[in-house]
């Protein structure tokens, strides 16, 4: 039939990510952690951009941990747009659906 296997769900976000305020140059760490089956392949997006993780892009910073959240070494002020500041999302998909997580502002402190 056309129905999905007995046990498969489409994922939901249990742990959202909160807004951060980070000194610069000191980590930081957007919580995210989704559940589904199967389990659900986490993405970051910034600003409506999708962020590119050391797993796809060796040149960045940015790590996408196995439980989904998305770990910053360290905090880069602004320059030329690479700018770790903005409104962060975590989206969960797998075969079933997507789930969204609510927006998270990440802020240098004393800017």
């Amino acid at each position: 039939g056309s129905h999905p296997l007995l046990e498969d769900t489409a994922p939901r976000i249990v742990q959202h990510p909160t807004d951060l305020l980070v000194s610069r140059g000191d980590p930081a760490t957007l919580h995210c952690r989704a559940e589904g089956r199967p389990a659900p392949a986490v993405e970051w997006y910034k600003d409506g951009e999708r962020v590119g993780t050391g797993r796809e892009d060796p040149r960045s910073h940015r790590t996408l941990l196995p439980g989904g959240s998305l770990y910053l070494p360290r905090i880069l002020p602004g320059r030329r747009g690479r700018t770790d500041e903005g409104v962060y999302v975590c989206v969960a998909r797998n075969y079933l659906g997507v789930a969204t997580s609510r927006n998270a502002s990440l802020e240098l402190a004393g800017q």
